[in-house]
């Protein structure tokens, strides 16, 4: 068991509505869709989906320094400003921040798509390495994120980059919350970043994943619904400060909920396909170390991304783990799945849910698969009394993630 009680203080997002925390509540509480159609996805030999929910277009110059710039995709970039504004909202001034009590843990699928795309491009097509610029390695690396990161903030603790495509995220919280919580870092930047790519897209068309409703981009995704076919791929970061329930304290920090649990297991049955028994064993490690029953739980958030075997697998597991009566439902609808930075941007609307105390509804859900109705599956704005609540996120490859956070 951890040795402190580790909270969140600070949130960062830029999400497929923007930049900032406060346009990203905002529009996912009027129920608004962020997901489009790129129409040059359209030419495209092969590609079906032409679906996303990517970041609006931003002035980055008005934000970051070329310095920093010219280093990063546009994943780090977002992780940078998500991170900026975490650090500013926790009140971290730079002596905190550059201590050496102070690190980074900072997923992503890959590193950016977009550079990658454009380095073998030049390698593959051109045959030829000429137009390849120094900065372009540092955009591609699987650590980019938490590198630049740390060098914009001037971090000086320990820095891990996660990579495990939809858990990065919850990894690198969990990560955070162990760190933080024997004493090795008095506090975390923790969350994760995605780019939307033709090629992340196209991943997921190839195994026939992804939703094709490309005339009527916001009705989908649609999880847990009986007419749902499948990912629609997102962009963003989200960034939270973890830190020590003794340091926030001492600090006078505002808290918007503690971790108290973290269920992590290793599902070896199959490459692509969920399993329940997996993702229940998550949920209920979770909640043992966290010390609390399913009895306790007010409400779960599911990782449902709006495939047949998905969802219905992570029901059927929240049924077992917890509840068959426990409300339950997915951010997916109203934003995308944005794969690495999921579990940190899916996060922060829990936070705000504990504080408004009400529940978000699954967008898109209005004809729930009977199959997935062994939960409590939430259709409209629900108030609701809400103290502790699980958060789960599950990949490819077989990682199975569940955090329980708290009200404090």
């Amino acid at each position: 068991m951890p040795l402190n009680r580790v909270v969140i203080t600070g949130r960062g997002a830029v999400s497929p509505y923007g930049l900032g925390v406060d346009d990203f509540v905002d529009n996912v509480w009027q129920g608004h869709s962020a997901v489009k159609v790129i129409e040059e996805w359209g030419e495209i030999g092969g590609m079906k989906s032409l679906l996303a929910a990517p970041v609006p277009p931003f002035n980055a110059k008005k934000s970051l320094p070329r310095s920093l710039r010219r280093a990063m995709g546009p994943l780090a970039l977002y992780a940078t400003l998500a991170a900026k504004e975490a650090a500013a909202d926790a009140g971290l001034d730079e002596d905190f921040l550059t201590g050496g009590e102070v690190g980074a843990v900072i997923g992503s699928t890959t590193g950016s798509p977009e550079a990658l795309a454009a380095l073998y491009g030049h390698y593959l097509f051109d045959n030829s390495i000429a137009a390849i610029k120094s900065g372009e390695f540092f955009k591609i690396m699987g650590h980019s994120c938490s590198a630049n990161v740390c060098l914009a903030l001037g971090l000086t603790g320990e820095q891990w980059a996660p990579s495990s495509a939809c858990t990065s995220a919850a990894q690198a919280l969990g990560l955070g919350y162990l760190l933080v919580g024997s004493g090795r870092q008095q506090a975390m930047l923790c969350g994760g970043a995605d780019e939307t790519h033709a090629s992340v897209t196209g991943v997921f068309d190839v195994v026939k994943a992804a939703s094709c409703r490309n005339d009527t981009p916001n009705a989908t995704p649609s999880p847990f619904d009986v007419k749902r076919d499948g990912v629609v791929c997102g962009a963003g970061s989200g960034i939270m400060v973890l830190e020590s329930l003794d340091s926030a304290r001492a600090r006078g920090a505002q808290i918007y909920g503690e971790i108290c649990g973290f269920g992590h297991v290793n599902d070896s049955e199959h490459i692509a396909n969920p399993h329940a028994r997996s993702m229940a064993r998550a949920i209920a490690q979770a909640m043992a170390e966290a010390g609390v029953s399913g009895s306790e739980i007010d409400y779960v958030n599911a990782h449902a991304t709006g495939t047949e075997q998905g969802d219905l697998a992570e029901a059927q597991a929240i049924a077992q783990a917890v509840s068959s009566s426990v409300p339950v439902s997915s951010l997916k609808g109203h934003f995308g799945h944005t794969l690495g930075a999921a579990g940190a941007l899916e996060t922060i609307i829990l936070l705000e849910m504990l504080k408004r105390q009400e529940i978000v509804p699954t967008l898109n859900l209005t004809e729930p698969d009977p199959e997935c109705s062994c939960v409590d599956l939430v259709q409209e704005m629900r108030p609701a009394s809400l103290t502790t609540i699980v958060k789960n996120n599950f990949a490819l490859g077989g990682v199975n993630a569940a955090l329980v956070i708290r009200a404090i």
